[in-house]
């Protein structure tokens, strides 16, 4: 009975002690941790390094450069596309000139026709039938030979505009060839604006690709790296030592 009171009289004050010890570092444990919080907390990115403003700026003027040349490259393929229209249009022209004086030729051979008479024929129904008849065939055919435009054509079926189916073939084929010159002047006058407005086009892009082509130009020049040379190597005269210069005494007189 003494014995087993001894060990507890001993024992349980070692245990309380041990008790304490571990409760005393969990404390400072907790406490160290709720003091200093950031060790638990991320890292925070490091700043973007600083950009060398030249280097900004050579890479600005590289990319200007590139979109210059982009720009310059589209303005003269547009500028060609121009030049080929127009080159076209003076084509058109030319033959619609061609086409005009041909119907001058013509309408100049049956200048004195109208001061012949008209030739006598009987005026009966069959014979006014066939002058209409005459006038439609022949007004179809110029008008398939691409002479007359297809109002013009239907100006002659609906007898209107100057078109007198009554009038005989001879009277009629000189009103045709009048109408044919009438119609040729007309489309080479149209031809003509044409051919202004696409030269007039075609000078305007030449001249846009060729301010674009300048600026790309300059543009590159700014944009291609300065080249520092070299330094020299020194030359012969100036590798060479120099000697020292020799000390003489001064001689006594």
């Amino acid at each position: 009975m003494d014995i087993v009171l001894y060990q507890f009289l001993v024992e349980v004050p070692l245990a309380a002690t041990i008790w304490s010890v571990l409760l005393v570092v969990a404390l400072g444990v907790l406490t160290a941790l709720v003091a200093r919080p950031q060790r638990d907390r991320p890292v925070a990115d490091p700043a973007p390094p600083a950009v060398d403003p030249a280097i900004e700026e050579a890479v600005d003027l590289r990319r200007y450069a590139e979109e210059v040349g982009v720009a310059a490259a589209g303005a003269a393929q547009t500028a060609r596309r121009r030049r080929e229209v127009w080159l076209a249009a003076q084509d058109a022209l030319d033959r619609s000139w061609q086409a005009y004086d041909d119907a001058e030729a013509a309408a100049r051979r049956f200048s004195g026709a109208g001061a012949l008479p008209a030739p006598r024929t009987p005026r009966t129904p069959a014979e006014y039938a066939a002058r209409e008849r005459w006038l439609h065939h022949a007004a179809t055919a110029a008008h398939l030979r691409g002479e007359l435009s297809i109002r013009q054509l239907c100006d002659v079926f609906a007898h209107r505009d100057g078109w007198d189916p009554r009038l005989h073939p001879v009277q009629q084929e000189v009103v045709l060839a009048r109408a044919v010159r009438d119609g040729r002047q007309a489309g080479h006058r149209a031809a003509a604006a044409r051919e202004r407005d696409a030269w007039h086009a075609a000078e305007l892009a030449a001249e846009a690709a060729r301010v674009l082509a300048v600026e790309a130009y300059r543009a590159a020049e700014r944009a291609r790296p300065v080249r520092v040379p070299a330094p020299r190597a020194a030359t012969a005269e100036a590798r060479r030592t120099v000697p020292a210069a020799r000390w003489h005494p001064a001689r006594v007189g």
